[in-house]
């Protein structure tokens, strides 16, 4: 009785499934044979012929940080290689024209693109923002990215398409709707085994509240949902055709994440190394003032509040003697009324310490302003904890300063590496080592600091712009075929 009851509930919800299952499958193939007839019908050209259709998705492409750099990068050598490309970005900055956001990217990056961009302005861009996701950031901004994504597809169905952002969830929408060859440049995973460490072991971090920390049972729930976020972000990064990664640690959290490793390669991000050459190298003359540059977006990962405690903590133990007063200038783009609010909060910070006077806020700078603050620093500074690159970094040595960058990530494994057998720069981890590392870097003599920086700039032409040109080019060609 019990067996026949349960068949004539089973059988029923299993037909009943398969009968969802075809639709779902016929609404699909649907949606793609409409989305393919879309783009043939509004594609073609004046003479009948369509150009290839390269987008790229990049919704704050007006942002000005490392990661808009490697996108016009990308975008200019596609333009050099490909008579027959037409290059669309998909962003969310409607705030600028096209022709607004082309002029900052040669006002920021002094990058000059060969012919016109084709720009689809997205309604939607608030979905991926993590204010709207005070929880479950991840998922909801994942989530909010394939709404974005749909939104992005609808307006123009490219050929190839490239995620240059890191909303990796938007890959399969193009690919099996839009009928895509898809790659992506991955600049950080969304998900890294270290996140999952730091909530495993109850480590308070910008992205762990103490709260969850504090909590046994918030912990494991916490680390349940970051396991399933990391396989279904696992899952739709599988899906790409082509992935470039910009440094060894995000290689190796990527290939443990994705499983993707034939069609997975390094691409170094393009640093302008070549402006900063003219930059003259000499022994420091003698000077009332020193100053050290910190280069990064105001972000929280960046982690500002560790400098200038450290910075404070330099001025108070007086560990520099007689030298100079110093200058610790914090150079950013803000991209948002967030970004602007964290800055106020570092200037509260600021005064709290007592170094007000001693610490300069320079927001959205022109591109030879930086570069004026870069050739005047002796010490460049970053503190993000497994930056994935640093294309800061890598600015600083090529100017000339004595870099002081965190001992883990890209930094670690990529750049401030010896060249040669030679000193390129130092690794710190926490605020004393912060404080004493720019003690001993100032008490060295300025012949060894202009030993250490000639080794830098001569170590940094593996992150070139030609560089990034050969190997993109090399990545990229399977999308191309």
């Amino acid at each position: 009785t019990y067996f026949r009851l349960l068949c004539s509930l089973l059988l029923p919800a299993l037909f009943l499934s398969g009968i969802l299952c075809i639709c779902l499958v016929v609404l699909l193939w649907g949606v793609r044979l409409w989305l393919q007839r879309k783009k043939q019908l509004s594609s073609a050209g004046g003479d009948g012929k369509r150009p290839l259709l390269v987008a790229f998705f990049h919704p704050y492409c007006n942002a000005g940080g490392g990661g808009e750099r490697v996108l016009w990068c990308a975008i200019r050598t596609l333009q050099k290689k490909y008579r027959n490309v037409t290059c669309v970005v998909y962003t969310g900055d409607r705030d600028a024209t096209g022709e607004e956001i082309i002029e900052g990217a040669f006002r920021r990056f002094n990058i000059k693109l060969i012919h016109p961009v084709k720009f689809v302005f997205l309604k939607k861009r608030f979905l991926v923002e993590a204010s709207l996701y005070p929880h479950f950031t991840l998922l909801g901004q994942s989530l909010g990215s394939v709404f974005l994504g749909w939104e992005a597809l609808l307006k123009c169905v490219p050929d190839v398409y490239i995620d240059s952002m890191g909303y990796a969830f938007t890959i399969p929408l193009f690919k099996y709707l839009g009928g895509c060859r898809v790659g992506c440049y991955v600049h950080y995973p969304t998900i890294s085994t270290d996140m999952l460490s730091v909530v495993r072991n109850q480590d308070t971090r910008f992205n762990n509240a103490a709260f969850i920390t504090s909590s046994p049972l918030f912990s494991k729930l916490k680390l349940v949902y970051y396991y399933f976020f990391a396989f279904m972000y696992g899952l739709v990064g599988s899906c790409s055709d082509v992935v470039m990664v910009n440094s060894s640690w995000t290689l190796n959290h990527i290939l443990s994440l994705w499983r993707a490793g034939a069609c997975t390669s390094v691409v170094y991000p393009p640093c302008d190394v070549q402006t900063f050459l003219d930059i003259p190298l000499e022994v420091e003359k003698s000077t009332s003032e020193y100053s050290i540059v910190s280069v990064s977006q105001f972000r929280p990962e960046k982690d500002h509040p560790l400098q200038i405690r450290a910075f404070a903590k330099l001025l108070k133990e007086k560990r520099v003697g007689q030298q100079p007063s110093l200058k610790l200038i914090l150079i950013g783009g803000c991209r948002n009324q967030q970004d602007e609010e964290r800055v106020n909060k570092l200037k509260c910070l600021c005064e709290e310490l007592g170094v007000s006077d001693d610490v300069v806020f320079r927001i959205n700078i022109p591109f030879e302003e930086l570069k004026r603050h870069l050739a005047e620093a002796t010490i460049g500074l970053h503190t993000m904890w497994n930056e994935h690159f640093g294309i800061g970094v890598v600015e600083c040595m090529a100017a000339g300063t004595v870099i002081l960058a965190h001992n883990s990530g890209g930094p670690k494994l990529d750049i401030v590496v010896p060249h040669e057998g030679h000193v390129t720069g130092f690794l710190a981890e926490d605020e004393d080592s912060y404080a004493e590392t720019m003690a001993f870097i100032f008490s060295l003599s300025p012949e060894k600091r202009l030993q250490i920086r000639e080794n830098a700039r001569r170590s940094v032409h593996r992150f070139s712009d030609q560089h990034f040109e050969d190997t993109f080019l090399l990545s990229v060609e399977p999308l191309f075929k």
